[in-house]
């Protein structure tokens, strides 16, 4: 597939205006990173220093590369530190044209050169698709940061492309760079990282977490976030505020039913208040909540069809107990759940009437995916590159079989949640062995695996070895790895980050699989994920409309509304459902089983992974500024029958900022450090101190207002980097 023409998908859509807006600003930046990969050029100009392989080894003087997919071009890379085992799956390569199209271009190989081991040859394959373009800018993206631009020619030498504003030659060195010391900036107030990290392991950066991190560790505080806290009475709690106090109703509302009694029993109101006031306040699980929320979007269970919050809120303690648990214990639990029983439809599935949904959906979307996968996270495929299935129709009829015989549990010796005139989704689905299937069933077949299960076992054994025949697939590891890093970190994780993550999932340090605590960590704390400045342009994620909210209210000291209820104690009522559903994520309530939007969505024109993107277009690009207008220049959430403190935000210290420099630069600076971790383009930046400074200095509400508004449109902001 080519690259994307920006001025093409610019004029096609503001979906990809954005993404690529956000995604390629770095790209003409003159001054790099200090830890950013250093492609060598030849000696007085920007042109690479390239070879090609022939059978006496590199030739160093090829100048003009056939336009042929199977051409292969080696460069040469410096200033780089590898892990062990870390080679050429963490590297990322395009080439851009004169048309501003970018192709990926095939890694092949990283070697160090023997007589400079500092020096690594990076050997790449042309895009198919590229033709004769002439000469390209060529860059190498590892862990997330971008290196140069060198010039190479494609088919022939010359063409209108220019080089990178400040761009200057890299000749060979003849010893290792140098890089600065850094240490002695860990400590100064919101570091870019500190920023991140904060962005990736919350709903959102605040200062008392910021300064709490700057005196601890985020080893500590993962730590602190991953202990058990008790309540008042010494029983464990997952959630900072109370779970709502739920009863189950009957199926059908009672005529004397009005507007509040079906709000607060038919509806996932109670539900998404709590869920908010969690993510804006609930500050000793953050981080629970945060991948609790992340394992939502891939166990999805719908509240459209499950209906009464009382019956979702079992499932979602589930995820909050599971968070930092076993995902061995979360596939059981989630299979016996009724909620989901209920949606994927295995509280009705018998051998009479089996029924396959449940047995598909675990294997598709929940565990090993469609296709083989490497450790890594990349496709397993033939000579021709064709992928190898997971699994066909006969494994889904097996496991099928496995799934009959559970419903409801309303015996009430064994069910002590059961309760009058009410379907009982508290207690998990009972089996009932007359209904289940006991002939021989085939499960998973890999190296290692019982893929059989032989007749006459116990629904419960069955069960077991089923989960264990998932569980154990070496699919699971890269499968579920990848997609937390892209709730978490990025979209677009190397193969290489992917692999160090799945390898955490495989075995903790002590044998033991599955432990999500232990794969959490790695996620947040592996290279990839941490740095003050990311600047490959596929790196990050477009903030989904619950994010992109609380990382507006979060920042912003949220608080309730004016004239609110003395029981507000100064907070939002968390009545935050209306806006978030308005940019298609109705939390709680995803349209099908497949999400808010798909896990695997690809941009279009491209090949760049962007699951978020799937619910942004031109409706919801308009309505995101309007939420954060009616945030910052507006009154905020207004108080109202269903929303009793309303919410607001508090931009006095910016306001306090604006009124201590009559230029501007402070707020913009402050912004840019506490929102964007000091990531804001030079471009950028100019435009807003410009339309701050067109506002009277004396007008410190208005200066602010306008900065905050510009700096959280902007997409450095909607785009979590």
């Amino acid at each position: 597939m080519p690259g994307f023409s920006v001025n093409r998908l610019i004029f096609r859509s503001i979906i990809s205006c954005l993404f690529v807006f956000a995604f390629t600003f770095f790209a003409f930046a003159a001054n790099l990173p200090e830890d950013a990969p250093i492609l060598i050029s030849q000696p007085d100009s920007t042109r690479a220093l390239t070879a090609g392989k022939t059978r006496k080894g590199l030739d160093y003087s090829l100048n003009v590369f056939p336009a042929e997919g199977k051409t292969r071009i080696t460069l040469f890379v410096t200033n780089i530190e590898l892990l062990k085992n870390e080679g050429a799956n963490a590297f990322r390569v395009d080439a851009q044209d004169s048309r501003y199209f970018r192709y990926p271009m095939r890694v092949i190989s990283l070697e160090p050169l023997a007589d400079r081991p500092w020096v690594y040859a990076l050997t790449v394959q042309l895009h198919g698709q590229m033709g004769n373009v002439g000469d390209v800018l060529i860059r190498a993206n590892w862990r997330g940061v971008a290196s140069n631009r060198v010039r190479v020619s494609i088919g022939y030498q010359g063409g209108k492309i220019s080089d990178d504003e400040g761009s200057v030659p890299t000749p060979m060195p003849e010893k290792p760079v140098v890089k600065e010391q850094t240490a002695n900036l860990v400590g100064l107030p919101w570091t870019g990282d500190r920023v991140r990290f904060m962005q990736q392991a919350t709903f959102g950066a605040n200062a008392a977490l910021e300064s709490r991190l700057r005196r601890i560790t985020y080893s500590t505080w993962l730590n602190e976030q991953m202990e058990e806290k008790r309540d008042a009475n010494g029983a464990i709690r997952y959630s900072t505020f109370p779970y709502p106090v739920l009863t189950l109703q009957p199926t059908s509302p009672a005529t004397n039913c009005g507007v509040t009694c079906l709000r607060d029993n038919y509806s996932m109101y109670p539900l998404q208040n709590w869920f908010f006031r969690e993510a804006l306040y609930g500050e000793d699980q953050q981080l629970r909540r945060r991948v609790s929320w992340a394992l939502s979007q891939i166990w999805v269970v719908s509240g459209r069809e499950t209906i009464q919050p009382s019956r979702m809120l079992p499932y979602l303690k589930i995820l909050d107990r599971n968070a930092f648990g076993n995902y061995r214990d979360l596939m059981r639990e989630m299979t016996l759940n009724p909620a989901m029983g209920n949606y994927l439809d295995m509280a009705i599935s018998t051998r009479q009437s089996p029924n396959e949904n449940y047995a598909r959906e675990i294997l598709q979307l929940f565990s090993v995916g469609l296709y083989q996968l490497n450790q890594d996270g990349t496709v397993k495929t033939d000579a021709q590159g064709n992928p190898f299935p997971t699994y066909d129709q006969n494994v889904v009829n097996g496991f099928t079989k496995v799934f009959t015989g559970w419903s409801f549990c309303e015996t009430t010796a064994a069910c002590p949640n059961r309760t009058v005139n009410a379907v009982n989704f508290i207690d998990d689905l009972l089996l009932n062995p007359n209904n289940h299937d006991t002939t021989e069933k085939q499960l998973l077949n890999y190296p290692g695996a019982v893929s059989t299960i032989p007749a006459g076992l116990s629904g419960d054994e069955d069960l077991d070895r089923a989960l264990d025949n998932i569980f154990y697939h070496p699919n699971v590891a890269p499968f579920v790895s990848k997609i937390l890093i892209q709730q978490l970190v990025t979209s677009n994780p190397t193969p290489a980050y992917v692999g160090r993550v799945s390898a955490v999932f495989n075995n903790n340090g002590n044998n033991v699989r599955g432990d999500l605590k232990a794969v959490i960590r790695a996620i947040l704390l592996d290279p990839e994920a941490r740095g003050n400045l990311k600047t490959d342009p596929d790196y990050g994620h477009l903030r989904e409309p619950v994010l992109l909210v609380s990382n507006i209210l979060r920042p912003n000291d949220a608080t309730s509304n004016a004239n609110a209820a003395g029981n507000c104690n100064n907070q939002s009522d968390g009545v935050l459902n209306g806006a978030t559903s308005a940019l298609d994520q109705d939390v709680f309530n995803p349209p099908s089983v497949f999400n808010y939007y798909p896990l695997t969505y690809v941009l279009q024109n491209t090949d760049l992974h962007a699951p978020e993107f799937g619910i942004f277009s031109t409706g919801t690009a308009l309505k995101r500024p309007n939420f954060i207008n009616q945030m910052v220049f507006g009154t905020g959430i207004e108080r109202s029958a269903n929303s009793p403190c309303g919410t607001k935000i508090n931009i006095t210290r910016w306001q306090n900022l604006a009124a201590s420099d009559a230029t501007g630069a402070g707020l913009v600076d402050g912004l840019n450090r506490e929102l964007l971790h000091n990531s804001m383009s030079p471009q950028v930046r100019t435009h807003i101190m410009q339309a701050v400074q067109a506002v009277a200095p004396t007008n410190t509400l208005k200066r602010a207002q306008t900065a905050i508004y510009l700096v959280t449109t902007a997409p450095q902001f909607q785009i979590q980097r």
